[in-house]
C-alpha cells in the first residue's frame, strides 16, 4: 500500500469521529471569543510549494503583527486556545490538508516561510522533497516547546538555534527511513504523548 493511500483510507474512516468533533470544538471556539473558528497560515510544503495549512483558531484575532513563534502563558491564546494547543485537537483541520493532498498524516511538520528559508539549502531540499506531516518524531519530542520557548530570555533566538536544527536532525532520519510502519509507530506514539 502507498502512503497517499494509507493517508486517504486512514483520514476518510476516522471522518464519522473527527467531523463531529470538529463542528463541536468551532462552536466553543466561536463562543469563547469573536473571530472565525479557522485560523489559516501560509506553508511551506512539499518541492517548496507554498500552501494555506488549516487550524482551529486558538489565539485571539489581532492584525498578525505579532511573533511567529508562540511561548507559553501568551496573551493571544484564549481560553478555549490553550486547551486546543495542550490537547492537539487544534491540528484537526488539518485532516482536509491530507485530503486535498497537501499533507500527509506523518511527515516532518511544516514550517513558515521566514523559518525555511532559514535551512541550509541541502537540508530544505531533502525535507522538502517529502509531504509535510500533521505530525512526526520532532513533534513528539517538541511537544512542550511553548514552555521551553517561554523560559527563554530570547524565544525566537532559541528556537532558530536550538529547536530549528533539532527538528531538522529528526525530519532528515524521517525522509531517509519513513516506511509504512514507521509512520504507524508515530502515530501510535502521537497518540500515547498527548492522550497518554
Amino acid at each position: 500500500m502507498s502512503k497517499r493511500v494509507f493517508d486517504v483510507l486512514l483520514v476518510l474512516l476516522a471522518l464519522p469521529v473527527v467531523l463531529p468533533l470538529l463542528l463541536v470544538l468551532a462552536l466553543w471556539i466561536k463562543l469563547d471569543s469573536p473571530g472565525p473558528a479557522l485560523f489559516l497560515q501560509e506553508r511551506v510544503g512539499r518541492g517548496g510549494r507554498l500552501f494555506r495549512i488549516h487550524k482551529l483558531r486558538t489565539m485571539r484575532v489581532h492584525d498578525g503583527s505579532g511573533p511567529l513563534i508562540t511561548q507559553a502563558g501568551d496573551a493571544r491564546i484564549t481560553r478555549a486556545g490553550r486547551w486546543l494547543r495542550r490537547t492537539k485537537l487544534d491540528e484537526l483541520p488539518q485532516w482536509w490538508d491530507v485530503l486535498r493532498g497537501a499533507m500527509s498524516l506523518v511527515g516532518p511538520r511544516p514550517e513558515v516561510p521566514r523559518y525555511m528559508a532559514l535551512y541550509p539549502p541541502e537540508v530544505r531540499a531533502r525535507i522538502l522533497s517529502v509531504r509535510p506531516g500533521i505530525t512526526s518524531s520532532a513533534a513528539m519530542v517538541f511537544r512542550d516547546e511553548e514552555r521551553l520557548l517561554a523560559a527563554a530570555a530570547d524565544p525566537e533566538r532559541v528556537y532558530i538555534e536550538q529547536v530549528l536544527p533539532a527538528k531538522q536532525r529528526h525530519d532528515l532520519q524521517y525522509v531517509d527511513h519513513h516506511s509504512l510502519g514507521g509512520d504507524v509507530r508515530i502515530l501510535l506514539g502521537t497518540l500515547k504523548v498527548v492522550w497518554g
